[in-house]
């Protein structure tokens, strides 16, 4: 069950800079269709109606694209992280974090005991119970990809303090939210915004942690800019902006030339 994501991890660990979709849309055939090309998918319980079931979907369609499937739950709340964990999340995005201690909460929701405090009930994860007891807890403890997203000014001032969580496997950039929450909404450009970014992600990676980052799918300059500061993977865009993006030029282009 944690194939793809071992080789999503061994991609980073190479150097190799990933680059994958996001899932908003409930059809698994999206993530089916996507994940042939991707080196993961991003699957978005924050700003998407994706329930369980579709979830459930989604995540199969990813076991059978042989595709990393990452999933942002809608927050760092125990019950949001098991339920996703327990249905077959390889990757766990925890959006919004504001502490340290937050942080630390998230991650034990996570990781078994000792090292946490989830509880044990993994039915897809154990090969519906055929792969189940102590080493199902060390495969899945040593397999799952736990990220937090770095996006407010409250996460920055505890950066080191969140880099430092035990279990925590690496933070991903928030770019747009942080810029509202630094007072300059969207201004990416910004000499301060672009600064605070490139240290966060020198300072994640200096601890030892991957770092990741999501943006809209025409933000391909962005996409190089962030590869160039040594983020590690990046989430560009996804199924329903590359249905708009792809319609809006191409309808475009037929009506420029026969107006």
């Amino acid at each position: 069950m944690f194939e793809a994501i071992r080789r999503f991890r061994e991609k980073l660990d190479q150097g190799r800079r990933c680059v994958g979709a996001g899932i908003t849309l409930s059809d698994p055939a999206v993530t089916e269709a996507l994940g042939q090309v991707a080196d993961f998918v991003w699957i978005d319980l924050e700003h998407s109606p994706v329930g369980p079931e579709a979830l459930a979907a989604h995540l199969i369609a990813a076991r059978a694209a042989g595709t990393a499937a990452l999933v942002r739950v809608a927050g760092s709340d125990e019950n949001l992280i098991k339920s996703a964990l327990d249905i077959g999340a390889q990757g766990i995005i925890v959006p919004q974090v504001r502490s340290a201690a937050e942080v630390h909460r998230a991650v034990s929701a996570c990781r078994y005991p000792p090292a946490g405090r989830r509880g044990y009930g993994p039915r897809r994860m154990s090969q519906y119970g055929r792969h189940g007891g102590p080493a199902y807890v060390r495969d899945a403890d040593a397999a799952l990809f736990v990220s937090v997203q770095i996006e407010t000014a409250e996460a920055v001032a505890e950066l080191a303090a969140i880099l430092a969580t035990p279990g925590l496997d690496g933070i991903v950039l928030g770019p747009y939210d942080l810029s509202f929450s630094m007072g300059k909404p969207g201004e990416l450009a910004d000499p301060e915004i672009r600064a605070t970014l490139e240290r966060i992600v020198r300072d994640a990676r200096a601890a030892g942690r991957y770092v990741g980052t999501g943006m809209g799918s025409d933000d391909e300059p962005l996409c190089e800019w962030a590869f160039s500061i040594g983020v590690q993977w990046v989430q560009i865009g996804g199924d329903c902006g590359y249905m708009v993006h792809f319609a809006d030029r191409l309808y475009e282009r037929i009506r420029t030339r026969n107006s």
